[in-house]
Parts: C-alpha cells; sequence; structure tokens
C-alpha cells in the first residue's frame, strides 16, 4: 500500500526524496566530522611534540611563531568541526562559525606576516610594500569579521550563536 501510495501521490514521493537527501547529508557531515576531528587530534600531537623538541633544545623562541601559527591551524579546525556539528544538527547553515574560522584565518596570517618583517626589510622596497599593502588589508578583513560577528550577536539571526564552542 506504501509503494502504491507514493505512486499516486507526488507529495509523498517528494518527501521520500527529501527524506533520502537528509539521510546522504547526515553521512557527509559525520564523516567530514570525523575527519576533521581526526585531523585536529594529529596536528595537536603534532604541535606537542614540536614544542617538547623545541622547549629541550632550548629553540622555543625560534619556533615560536611557528608553533602559534600550527596551534591557529587547530583551532580553525576545530571551529571547522563545530560548523559541520552545528549544520548537521540544525540542517542549516549558520554564517557565525565562518566568521569565526575567517577572524582566526586572518590573523593567523597576520602573525605570520608580522614575524616575517625583519627579513623584509632587508629586501628591496616592493617585497616590503607588498607585505605592508596585505598588511592592511588584513585589519580591513579583521575589522570586518568583527563588525559582523557584533552585528550577529545583537540581533542573534539564529538560536545557535550561544553554543559555540570555549
Amino acid at each position: 500500500m506504501t509503494e502504491r501510495r507514493l505512486r499516486l501521490d507526488p507529495q509523498a514521493w517528494r518527501e521520500s526524496i527529501t527524506q533520502g537527501f537528509t539521510r546522504v547529508e547526515d553521512v557527509v557531515y559525520v564523516s567530514l566530522g570525523a575527519l576533521l576531528a581526526a585531523i585536529a587530534v594529529a596536528l595537536l600531537v603534532a604541535v606537542a611534540v614540536a614544542f617538547a623538541r623545541a622547549l629541550l633544545a632550548h629553540t622555543l623562541p625560534d619556533r615560536t611563531v611557528e608553533l602559534l601559527d600550527r596551534i591557529l591551524l587547530i583551532l580553525m579546525i576545530v571551529e571547522l568541526l563545530y560548523t559541520v556539528q552545528v549544520s548537521f544538527r540544525e540542517h542549516a547553515l549558520v554564517p557565525e562559525p565562518f566568521l569565526i574560522v575567517g577572524l582566526i584565518a586572518a590573523i593567523r596570517r597576520l602573525l605570520v606576516l608580522t614575524a616575517e618583517f625583519a627579513p623584509l626589510l632587508q629586501k628591496n622596497d616592493g617585497a616590503f610594500h607588498g607585505a605592508m599593502l596585505e598588511l592592511g588589508l588584513l585589519t580591513v578583513m579583521i575589522v570586518a569579521f568583527v563588525f559582523a560577528l557584533v552585528v550577529l550577536k545583537k540581533h542573534a539571526v539564529h538560536g545557535v550563536s550561544n553554543h559555540a564552542p570555549g
């Protein structure tokens, strides 16, 4: 009777297809979440090992920027994992996690760029001016991301904003 009803009722047919797509979407979200979690854990172990080696070799000051860069990469992956979790739970895209990932990425690049300033000063003026331009653009992007996050928090676009990690 159910098969016959599906053949005759277009609404039931659409509902069945929608449920199938939802199941596929769930499988993809769970798979992506598992991959992101595995990558985050592997990177965390690698950073811990690199930190211990730098500490024991007394090279921590020289490796601080590299370690911070990796830590911020892990933080970006965790935020992406949170985004996947929200998408899985809500079956909707929420803008806040994407903005946070963009903010972390911009800050990450800003830190790496400022750490590279000393060698750039010794190179030609073109490299330094390019870095200064990138620094200015990154600053504008960071301000824009923060502004967007503040606006979203004020207007509470979606109820998920209260469940952010950390």
